[in-house]
């Protein structure tokens, strides 16, 4: 904790229950057409590859947004940004729920995307603010995992909604939660325990050109990059978008038991979280070869997904759902080699640039999935035939070996870099 006043404990948790609130309801929102894709669909009239667009943009949003977000919340602090992030949110959730058309309706999603990306990092500096410095690695584990519930809010309370009150009244209610949150973030949420507002001096072009260019240049960013670019993009394409028509055309199940595995995979990514964190705390030289070996069970079971004959048993999708909600928290596992591979003054930025790795390839995942859909059912609007799923799901494969060949490259460098300045310090010595 940076600050020189000490809170206390309750004032500590509620601010940072407050924060935690913020970002669950962003991740609700992001995940919240995930359930909805079919009757997206068929309320717009379009394609899989139009419905796919919703969430590209979203996403592109999300990814191009992070830097510029890192900058503003050393500006302006996080109590400030995250307030426009939550109007934001609720304005355009409440525009979707109003749009009859589909062009409105893709305007809507890019301002959910500008939204969201306007409450992890801000929740991620107020831990840094608050908590002690020894606190602040498990804090922040435990503030992603919780977060994803969510995605859980996004799947079944979702699809409940829609089937009961139909299309613009639940989304109108999903609009709703942020207004009240904002009304609560305003009362309770300060920058630091001795300050409601922290602003931070301005920068330069030069000065953002060369905080960026001195992240991107340590290995030890790009190792991040790759790590979250590896991990992520199956569970954020399943949980965005893919995975409910995925489960219901191309696997044969009930939206039911869609909606059941759906939150399989957040309990998944809820439950290996906190585990990842504590195993990457105990034995921090060994948080590639983590990530090496859970990107290396993503393959195995997605390949035993697609290659089985006919829609796969139940158990298969459910260790399918577990092992790709583990790869949600593998990816912040990025985020602690930035950490530990920037001075504090350029965390920011290389935290802007590892999260930017696993969205942008999940936006490439998410309309990839689209185009194979459209190409493989032509003509057939939502009605996705099973081989197509195997042709589109199959786009991982390409992802996967991009980053799998990057990881390496970049361990091998980190490694050396890491190796050096222990010798270094050992002569100094």
């Amino acid at each position: 904790m940076t600050a020189s006043v000490l809170p206390s404990t309750g004032r500590l948790w509620t601010v940072w229950a407050v924060g935690l609130l913020v970002y669950m309801l962003a991740v609700f929102h992001r995940s919240s057409l995930a359930v909805a894709g079919l009757a997206a669909g068929e309320r717009f009239d379009i394609t899989a590859s139009q419905l796919a667009t919703f969430t590209m943009l979203q996403l592109l949003v999300y990814a191009a947004m992070q830097i510029p977000v890192g900058l503003l919340v050393d500006r302006f602090g996080s109590r400030s940004v995250m307030l426009v992030g939550t109007v934001l949110l609720a304005s355009a959730q409440a525009g979707f729920a109003l749009a009859e058309s589909y062009p409105l309706a893709l305007v809507a999603r890019v301002f959910v995307g500008v939204g969201d990306a306007l409450t992890f990092i801000c929740v991620l500096r107020l831990v840094s603010r608050w908590f002690p410095a020894r606190r602040v690695p498990f804090v922040t584990q435990v503030t992603g995992t919780l977060g994803q519930l969510g995605a859980v809010g996004a799947a079944v309370p979702m699809t409940w909604a829609l089937g009961r009150w139909g299309w613009t009244p639940a989304y109108l209610g999903a609009a709703a939660l942020g207004v009240a949150l904002a009304a609560v973030l305003l009362a309770v949420v300060d920058d630091s325990p001795d300050a409601r507002h922290l602003r931070g001096p301005r920068m330069s072009l030069a000065a953002v050109r060369a905080s960026l260019a001195a992240s991107w240049s340590h290995p030890g960013t790009r190792l991040g990059f790759w790590m979250h670019f590896t991990t992520q993009f199956s569970a954020t394409a399943l949980s965005l978008l893919w995975g409910f028509p995925f489960l219901v055309r191309g696997e044969g199940r009930s939206a039911h038991a869609a909606g059941l595995l759906l939150t399989l995979m957040i309990v998944a990514v809820m439950l290996s979280g906190p585990v990842l964190g504590w195993l990457i705390g105990r034995h921090p030289w060994h948080r590639s070869t983590t990530v090496l070996s859970i990107v290396w069970a993503l393959v195995a079971v997605w390949t035993a997904v697609l290659a089985w004959p006919g829609p796969a048993p139940l158990w298969l999708l459910v260790a399918l759902m577990v092992v790709t909600g583990v790869g949600g928290p593998a990816s912040m596992i990025g985020f602690d080699l930035g950490r530990t591979s920037n001075p504090a003054e350029r965390l920011a930025s290389a935290s802007g640039i590892i999260n930017q790795a696993g969205f942008s390839a999940s936006l490439v995942l998410v309309i990839s999935i689209g185009l194979i859909l459209d190409w493989r059912t032509p003509g057939a609007g939502t009605a996705y035939s099973p081989s197509a799923f195997q042709w589109a799901m199959s786009a991982q494969y390409v992802l996967w070996a991009l980053g799998l060949l990057q990881i390496w490259r970049y361990r091998r460098r980190t490694r050396a870099v890491v190796d050096r300045a222990m010798l270094q310090a050992g002569h100094i010595g």
